[in-house]
């Protein structure tokens, strides 16, 4: 970082997700910032060309039901963020295998996941309101900004931030250590295997709970009755809880207990101090924001951009024909056609038992409107808000199938209401 005293970058907010500009010896990409990870990962290009410094082989191993996938390592690269960020010495890992795909789920382009390497060596504001992450290069100035926050200890283990904090399953509060993990969109995880005596709440779902380096991971949803950071509350969180397959290959610290995740940590202002093993909280306006879920069971997936025909109206000025003047005007209003990149999105999976599954919606569904309004028109993030509104909403998807048109309703139902144990 240079001598400016802070540098301020805006970022996009994608299903509770941050999405901020790098760029790469030269090239511009975008990337998820990931406190749940240690190393800087490039999986797209997206037709773009980046020249790669020291480059050796590697294999990656982590979230998902597979087990190493190939990759490369690049050292010595110059990598800058936001005007005043630059690291001239930023070590890089490839990831080769093009199933990984985050931005078909978020519908931008994602290149990659930096986590570590950004929040080392300085004290990092991530104000979820303004959408703005301000890191900090003067201890005077974060110090001041501090005493308007609530201070919490963390530890860094293998790079990455840990909390203690109550998981209350029932009626039992239990001390847990916690990843702080801004990477993951839900509100919690946590690892049955890993927490004695475990059992699930009732009710709950086999559900597809997202995608990591080594596949696709499962596991259950439900919700537990609270979490406590602190003097803070969260009651009736959404928790998923992935199945022992999933992590199979992660590299679990000693005591984790599972994860806090974004659905948790958009409800504040944040500022992370590695250097000092310190967090600082202070809540924003969602803080009391319902935790909600995708009640229709659909997993939609961005397809790309298709050009789609829109008819403009076109107005021109012309005189008026029985005047010797060029005073007397009239509007004249013809149209013409003006074609439009517009997403595209189709159904990635639809859950067993829920209520597009009793619609009949299937998966590889093209998805062409929403209550009357164009898939086009919508951002993937307006679909999925639409999906968890309250349970009653209908919901009409005109879909097309096999070439064939048709229309699809699904009534959206809450599979997993908290229901406090007998």
């Amino acid at each position: 970082m240079t001598h400016q005293k802070k540098t301020v970058i805006p970022f996009q907010l994608i299903n509770n997700l941050i999405f901020i500009p790098l760029n790469i010896n030269g090239v511009d990409v975008t990337f998820l910032l990931d406190s749940g990870v240690r190393e800087t990962i490039l999986f797209s290009l997206d037709d773009k060309e980046i020249n790669f410094n020291d480059v050796a082989k590697i294999k990656f191993s982590g979230l998902g039901e597979n087990k190493n996938i190939e990759g490369l390592s690049s050292d010595n690269n110059i990598v800058k963020i936001g005007k005043d960020f630059t690291d001239l010495q930023h070590t890089v890992f490839i990831i080769l295998d093009e199933s990984i795909n985050f931005s078909s789920h978020v519908g931008i382009p994602v290149n990659g996941i930096i986590g570590y390497q950004f929040f080392k060596n300085h004290a990092v504001q991530i104000d979820y309101i303004s959408k703005k992450i301000t890191v900090y290069n003067d201890d005077a100035s974060v110090q001041k900004r501090k005493k308007r926050f609530e201070e919490f200890s963390i530890s860094i283990e293998s790079s990455k931030p840990y909390i203690m904090a109550d998981v209350e399953m029932t009626n039992q509060k239990v001390s847990s250590k916690m990843l702080l993990d801004l990477g993951n969109s839900d509100a919690v995880w946590l690892f049955p295997k890993l927490i004695k005596d475990f059992v699930y709440n009732r009710p709950n779902i086999e559900d597809y709970l997202g995608q990591g380096f080594n596949g696709d991971i499962f596991g259950k949803r439900s919700r537990i009755h609270g979490l406590y950071l602190g003097d803070y509350s969260f009651i009736k969180p959404l928790a998923a809880m992935p199945d022992e397959y999933s992590i199979q290959s992660l590299r679990i610290v000693p005591d984790r207990k599972g994860s806090i995740g974004s659905d948790i940590l958009r409800r504040f202002t944040i500022i992370f101090d590695y250097p000092e093993n310190k967090i600082y909280l202070k809540k924003n306006k969602h803080f009391d924001d319902p935790f909600l879920f995708n009640k229709s069971g659909l997993d939609i997936q961005h397809d790309g951009m298709t050009w789609e025909k829109d008819i403009v109206k076109v107005e021109t000025i012309r005189n008026d024909k029985n005047s010797d003047t060029n005073v007397n005007l009239e509007l004249a209003s013809t149209f013409k056609y003006n074609f439009v990149l517009k997403p595209q999105y189709s159904v990635a999976g639809c859950r067993k038992a829920s209520p597009c599954a009793a619609s009949g919606m299937m998966k590889g569904d093209q998805i062409i409107s929403i209550n009357k309004r164009k898939a086009g028109d919508l951002t993937l993030q307006k679909i999925n808000d639409m999906l968890r509104q309250e349970d009653g909403t209908h919901l009409n998807f005109e879909i097309e199938r096999n070439k064939e048109k048709m229309t699809l309703q699904i009534i959206l139902v809450d599979p997993i209401p908290y229901q406090d144990a007998n």
